[in-house]
């Protein structure tokens, strides 16, 4: 209720339960008033089905009204030890917030010093630990297949880590510190520079240069190679094999490798509007010692006998 402008919602929810909370009591106070004497003739409430079904007026079982109280008072018990009454926080003092940071305290207490053991080993040496690449293997379901997959294969914009092909290198310290500062990886737009014609020069040159020899225009790459000389080969090198310096990718890799697809008509998107990628910082979040685990994992992916 605190991220509300005025004061006038707290006051609007507090009465809309209130309200609630008074009115059911009252029609409950009411129907329990309603009683049978004996011998006596219960009423119809005039409603008629089928010619002989009728609606009678009798008072609710005992049992059952019982039920009904002791609902109220829980109820009524709950809206002063907990929040439910605009600003009113009950007086537990409990938000949400408050109970996520005791759960995580206390898992922090229970598994720290299992994370400081593992800190203190060599990354490689806890890569080859079973019990801590399970543990790897947690942290990355949890915090990581958003975007690189449950496969660790990655998706369009998101990179593969199971393959040996890394923007900014796979060592072990690399790898941890990409996962510890994350990276920011950002391609320029050209499109408004060089002009249709010779970005799709230099899109068919940079299609000559892939293992595969993907289909390319042969006169277009001849211009596009001087193109490429001047304004591309300054991240991705003269060989247009990159630079992990920079997060320059290799461009001489298969398409199937490509970061957003190797097709001409993927290559000319990116040339023209660029790329602007952002792999987040998990330092604060998870601390070193889980990010130490977290790296071992992720370079056992690629590192492994399964690794393919």
């Amino acid at each position: 209720m605190s991220d509300f402008v005025s004061d006038f919602w707290g006051i609007w929810i507090t009465a809309i339960v209130v309200a609630g909370f008074v009115g059911l009591s009252l029609l409950l106070f009411t129907q329990s008033k309603t009683t049978v004497n004996k011998g006596e003739q219960v009423k119809t409430m005039g409603h008629v089905w089928d010619g002989d079904l009728e609606e009678y007026n009798h008072p609710l079982p005992r049992w059952w009204m019982l039920m009904f109280y002791i609902t109220l008072i829980f109820g009524a018990c709950y809206l002063v030890l907990y929040p439910g009454l605009g600003k009113w926080q009950g007086i537990r003092g409990w938000t949400s917030v408050g109970q996520y940071k005791e759960e995580r305290a206390q898992a922090e207490a229970k598994y720290q010093p299992l994370y400081d053991k593992y800190l203190k080993e060599d990354l490689k040496t806890v890569a080859a630990d079973p019990k801590a690449q399970e543990m790897g293997k947690r942290l990355f379901q949890t915090y990581c297949v958003q975007c690189h997959g449950s496969d660790a294969r990655g998706a369009k914009g998101f990179p593969n880590l199971v393959n040996h092909d890394w923007l900014y290198g796979g060592d072990p310290k690399t790898i941890e510190t990409t996962i510890l500062n994350g990276r920011h990886g950002q391609m320029p737009a050209w499109g408004s520079v060089l002009g249709e014609e010779k970005v799709k020069d230099v899109a068919n040159y940079v299609l000559s240069l892939s293992v595969q020899k993907k289909k390319f225009d042969a006169e277009r790459a001849a211009r596009g190679k001087e193109t490429f000389a001047t304004i591309c080969a300054a991240c991705h090198g003269p060989d247009g094999k990159g630079n992990q310096q920079l997060g320059a990718p290799n461009l001489t890799h298969p398409s199937g490798n490509w970061l957003y697809g190797g097709t001409e008509k993927t290559i000319i998107e990116t040339i023209t509007n660029g790329r602007n990628n952002q792999m987040p910082a998990w330092k604060d979040f998870l601390g070193d010692a889980k990010v130490h685990l977290l790296a071992a994992y992720v370079w056992g992916l690629s590192n492994n006998a399964k690794a393919q």
